[in-house]
């Protein structure tokens, strides 16, 4: 174990006989340590462990830079962030050196000059991994002069320098990032001729400034992201630049309902008082299976994507609708309910993009028709077909005869737990297929009976219908006909 305290210069690092590496030997290292040692250098990142990660591995272990090209909510730069780990937790720079020199390869003015005055007695720094992370959004109003530099005109007039004088140089964000991760985000956002500037330094590790002749052999990891809808809609990724990157990884959205989950659990804000909000498994299959309906529904831009954070806007939407009822109603436990998911309407119109057709639905409409196909869905892994027949062999059959005959449930938003429970209760033969059809836990029973009459309504058994309190459940036929009386 290197005592940083101690090691104050060049002098001591000789002594210790620490040699420097590249970032990319730095991180190669790193990754096999972790790899022999059976750890995840990835942890957190799920739903990537066969597909994005050994391309990962495979892009580090190459030394090559890496563009992750994927559309939005696919954790790329979650992914570039955990990357961090895989660094050096310190290593020495000279003292006061604004591009983090290596004190055996020093490359700023600064630094030669302090090495050549001091020699061993150039004094040093130890610089902790997490400083060595950079990130820039892509726009379309950065410059060159925000990436690479530019002579700084206050500097050579405060130092009284000649603009041929290097030391007037205003270095950009890539040369500060020497010896560091640099990510840019949205690359195809930059415009092409900022691109063009990236060339040298891809390819030579060098930059060229306002016709200063310099050769800044720059130690840099670049790690670009790009969503494939930018190429069309605002930009590209010049041809000569993506030649130069030497791993392109395509990234993924989570390509099952659990590993949608673990996402969902694992980013997802509670407070202590919503950690009392009960909150059923079947839940949170709802709140996944609304984000896979919205990536293949007709009214959603499928070109745009649907991001995994509309699952956990939603489930943050979810918990706090019940806690507001709770709340209203002075309880101090309560369980998610299949009507709370009115509450997450916000969460999904916030963060669709609709073509033309659902531009014409309405962003609420198509809301509330990804609510209901998700949980038709879900009604139907759990509980038997539908019957198109009346029979006593159908299970639905004392439920739908129930709202046969003239009867109706209301299931309000700010119901009390007492009410709401006694509402379902009303129904005949729901608790009873509920046990049968679905062996819930106790907890359970209730969201079940809802799902249910759900389910019911979207195979067109019974009548469903919003209103700004709550639903309403009711027999289909007798609401056409009295419809029918109306005209």
């Amino acid at each position: 174990m290197i005592d940083f305290l101690r090691i104050k210069n060049i002098h001591d690092l000789k002594a210790i006989n620490f040699k420097t590496k590249s970032i990319k030997e730095e991180l190669r290292s790193n990754l096999i340590e972790k790899i022999r040692k059976k750890e995840n250098p990835f942890h957190g990142i799920v739903g990537f462990e066969n597909s994005v990660i050994p391309e990962i591995e495979r892009a580090i272990l190459s030394g090559h830079n890496i563009n992750l090209l994927g559309l939005r909510g696919q954790a790329k730069t979650s992914i570039a962030r955990k990357m961090i780990e895989l660094l050096d937790e310190f290593i020495p720079i000279v003292k006061g050196s604004e591009l983090m020199d290596d004190p055996f390869n020093p490359i700023s003015i600064f630094a030669i000059e302090s090495i050549e005055k001091l020699g061993d007695e150039t004094p040093i720094e130890w610089i902790h991994r997490n400083a060595r992370y950079i990130e820039k959004l892509a726009t379309p109003d950065v410059t060159v002069a925000d990436l690479i530099g530019d002579v700084d005109p206050i500097k050579a007039a405060n130092l009284k320098l000649s603009y041929a004088d290097e030391r007037v140089i205003h270095y950009g964000l890539i040369p500060r990032s020497n010896r560091c991760i640099f990510v840019i985000n949205e690359l195809p956002d930059l415009q092409a001729r900022i691109q063009v500037a990236l060339f040298n330094i891809l390819q030579e590790g060098d930059i060229q400034i306002r016709g200063f002749k310099l050769r800044l052999k720059l130690d840099i990891q670049f790690i670009f992201t790009a969503n494939p809808e930018d190429y069309t809609n605002r930009g590209s990724i010049v041809t000569p630049l993506k030649d130069r990157i030497g791993s392109q990884i395509l990234t993924h959205y989570p390509k099952s309902i659990e590993i949608a989950k673990k996402i969902t659990e694992q980013e997802a804000k509670k407070n202590k008082i919503q950690e009392n909000i009960y909150v059923s498994e079947i839940a949170k299959d709802i709140i996944e299976q609304i984000v896979f309906e919205a990536r293949d529904n007709e009214f959603v831009d499928a070109k745009s994507g649907v991001s995994a954070r509309l699952s956990i806007s939603a489930f943050e939407n979810l918990l706090s609708t019940a806690e507001l009822r709770a709340l209203k109603n002075n309880e101090k436990t309560t369980s998610i309910r299949l009507i709370d998911f009115q509450g997450i309407i916000p969460a999904i119109t916030g963060k669709i993009e609709m073509v033309y057709e659902g531009e014409q639905e309405g962003a609420y409409n198509v809301a509330q028709i990804l609510i209901a196909k998700a949980s038709k869905t879900t009604f139907e892994k759990i509980f038997p077909p539908i019957s198109k027949s009346k029979s006593k062999q159908n299970p639905y059959e004392e439920i739908i005869q129930w709202f046969g005959e003239s009867n109706s449930i209301d299931l309000l938003m700010d119901a009390d737990n007492q009410n709401y429970e006694a509402t379902l209760m009303k129904v005949n033969g729901l608790k009873k297929l509920v046990e049968t059809h679905a062996k819930p836990s106790k907890k359970d029973i209730l969201f079940l009976m809802e799902l249910v009459l759900v389910g019911l309504a979207e195979n067109s058994k019974i009548l469903k219908s919003n209103f700004e309190e709550g639903q309403n459940f009711k027999d289909l036929f007798n609401s056409m006909m009295n419809f029918g009386d109306l005209n």
